[in-house]
């Protein structure tokens, strides 16, 4: 177990102002405590954000050049650590090894390069009529993250705020700030300059207050639930800041009726369980046609069925472990909640078809859930409008594709989606028809410069690419002569 005594101001470690105990940092599956960790209050926030006014003006106009060599130099600094980000997150997360490595750190280390690259070659400037439009950063920014894709999250809020010139103060979540201090390090090796870049570990309820709450912070981008995000809705409002918010997600993915079940089996199982379903947009309910519902089950059952749990930190030969091997819940809370939402599931007469909410007897220890699938589920059960946040899939029937689009935006949320079918416009007609922030069709590639956000109670805004750049820049307009 190591000690982690310091926050990280104003470019320096330094110990915490306000005298809080140390966060204890669990291994998920071990249930053992992996390090302890500074945390920080309402005085430490204030110094940071205090660090990140100061530093604001001079890094606002370092030349754009510079600022990509910086996040260049950041990338190679996670490059240079990518086995030990992927041990780290999978203790914090749970993630199995397989996950860890390609998902967990892989998108981590490579967003650097994307936005050195896209500053370089931005607009800045645009002519329109007689006015000249600036684009220019937004000034302080609070970025405050989740923990179940802790550093990915983390860099979609920091790589575009420091690109667009921006300082930032930056709470992870205190579920797993091990790998925010990995980044941390890295930034400081990097010799970014003091004050551009500040970590404050703490709770949401004292330090994501005051950052919401502070007079020189210019905007706060969250992700996280959508109970959160209205409270920091409400804080941030008195100031009138800029107020980025991902939220959460209860994706559907709607099959049409012409789709083939083997062909769509695979992708709507790890499409709910991936992470261990611990994913905003996630695929978490699958719509299946009436007039072909067993095939569909059966195709389903039949994947769902391969699934097992894992060791996280165990390196598998398992060539499809990364789709099938899954790691526990982030907490013993967590795990308590998403076993209450099966017991509520079968409860209200949904069909268990796979998996239940007793402790997996293969694990004694850890925070495991059993992957499970419900079928007979109907719109107005709890399992099919709340965000479970744990492996647990609902199968749900419908008539005809308006049936299945009324039920796919039939939630308060509006995040992700999916259709599958043989027809790829009738896929897209339906996917136009769907209230989401994106659909993916017939199971196409992550695009990780493509807009990420959703719509409704998911949130509003928009992150990745150069969607995630312009979250961070204000426009102003020059009327000349």
């Amino acid at each position: 177990m190591k000690d982690y005594e310091h926050l990280y101001i104003n470019g320096e470690w330094v110990a915490p102002i306000d005298s809080k105990p140390p966060l204890e940092v669990i291994d998920s599956a071990t249930e053992e405590v992996m390090a302890c960790v500074a945390q920080g209050g309402t005085s430490d926030t204030n110094a940071a954000v205090a660090a990140a006014r100061a530093a604001f003006e001079s890094w606002s106009q370092t030349p754009v050049d510079v600022r990509a060599k910086y996040l260049r130099d950041i990338g190679a600094g996670l490059t240079a650590r990518f086995s030990e980000i992927a041990e780290v997150i999978s203790g914090e997360v749970g993630s199995p090894k397989a996950f860890a490595e390609m998902v967990q750190a892989g998108l981590s280390v490579g967003d650097w390069e994307t936005y050195a690259s896209l500053i370089e070659t931005y607009e800045w400037e645009q002519t329109h009529g007689n006015s000249l439009i600036v684009k220019e950063p937004i000034g302080v920014v609070g970025a405050i993250t989740p923990w179940n894709y802790p550093l990915y999250l983390i860099v979609c809020k920091v790589g575009p705020a420091l690109a667009a010139g921006c300082t930032v103060v930056l709470k992870p979540a205190s579920l797993t700030p091990l790998n925010a201090i990995i980044l941390t390090e890295v930034i400081h090796e990097a010799g970014l300059p003091a004050g551009v870049f500040n970590l404050v570990i703490g709770s949401g309820s004292e330090v994501g207050t005051a950052l919401a709450t502070h007079p020189d912070v210019d905007m706060v981008s969250l992700t996280g639930s959508g109970p959160v995000g209205a409270q920091v809705s409400k804080d941030a409002a008195d100031t009138v800041k800029r107020v980025g918010l991902e939220l959460g997600g209860k994706s559907a993915n709607v099959i049409l009726d012409d789709a083939d079940p083997a062909a769509i089996a695979m992708g709507a199982v790890f499409g709910c369980m991936l992470n261990s379903g611990q994913t905003c947009s996630a695929l978490t309910r699958v719509l299946i046609p009436r007039s072909r519902e067993q095939e569909f089950l059966d195709a389903i059952v039949a994947e769902a069925s391969q699934l097992t749990l894992v060791d996280p930190h165990a390196t598998l030969d398992d060539p499809m472990a990364l789709f099938h091997g899954l790691g526990p819940m982030v907490s013993r809370s967590q795990q308590e909640t998403v076993r209450g939402y099966i017991q509520k599931g079968i409860d209200e007469g949904a069909t268990l078809l796979v998996g239940g909410p007793e402790q997996p007897e293969e694990f004694e220890k850890g925070f495991y859930v059993k992957p499970t699938v419900f079928a007979g589920v109907t719109p107005d059960m709890t399992i099919a409008q709340e965000e479970i946040f744990g492996p647990v899939l609902s199968i749900m029937t419908y008539e005809d594709d308006d049936d299945a689009v009324r039920i796919a935006n039939g939630t308060v949320f509006g995040l992700g989606g999916a259709v599958q079918s043989a027809d790829v416009e009738r896929a897209k007609a339906v996917a136009k028809r769907m209230r989401t922030g994106q659909v993916d069709i017939n199971g196409a590639a992550f695009n990780t410069t493509a807009p990420f956000g959703g719509y409704k109670q998911s949130g509003n805004t928009r992150e990745r690419g150069v969607f995630g750049l312009e979250e961070f820049l204000e426009t102003k307009s020059l009327q000349l002569p």
